[in-house]
């Protein structure tokens, strides 16, 4: 009996995770090009720390990595509805893996200390300087420009976007975990 419970909730992991990846997938390639900046502006963060709250950094992880995937396997699933290595290993490619890490800091903090907002807030901004640093060097590589120079059109121009993303994902957060079934 132990067995068949077993497979339910590697079942409804596995659905989580596809479902994670489906919904980062829906979002991600909607964007907005910033006319100084190789990097346009998505909601792909936000949903990702939703996912984060709602799912766990684990199942978020997994889901993000999913979608990494089927982006490098040519889906259009990145930003602009493009896919394919090219998009991985061009100028936007460091931010994109960076997401990662991103989830990563994030969800390692928040559940750390429950998803208090404070603690969950420190987690995110951290997970935000992670994402910027390995995005911007990444970028600036791509780019053969300096740190400084990448940093000015691959992250300052978000900052104030970010911020409203992070504030928005700690209300939603909370706000849609309640509504949603226990993962158990």
């Amino acid at each position: 009996m132990q067995s068949s419970t077993t497979s339910t909730l590697n079942l409804r992991r596995l659905i989580r995770i596809s479902l994670a990846a489906a919904i980062i997938c829906v979002v991600a390639p909607i964007s907005i090009p910033v006319p100084v900046s190789p990097v346009p502006i998505t909601l792909t963060t936000f949903i990702l720390l939703v996912l984060v709250y709602v799912l766990g950094w684990k199942d978020a992880l997994a889901g993000c990595a999913l979608y990494l995937a089927l982006g490098a396997f040519g889906l259009p699933v990145f930003s602009g509805f493009s896919g394919g290595l090219a998009k991985l290993t061009g100028p936007t490619g460091g931010y994109l893996l960076g997401f990662l890490l991103f989830i990563l800091i994030s969800g390692l903090l928040g559940e750390a200390f429950s998803y208090r907002p404070l603690p969950f807030l420190l987690g995110m901004l951290l997970g935000s300087l992670a994402l910027y640093v390995v995005g911007t060097l990444w970028l600036s590589h791509q780019l053969h420009m300096g740190f400084v120079p990448a940093l000015s059109v691959g992250v300052l121009p978000y900052l104030p976007g970010d911020g409203v993303k992070i504030l928005l994902a700690l209300l939603v957060g909370p706000a849609l975990k309640k509504r949603l079934p226990s993962q158990s």
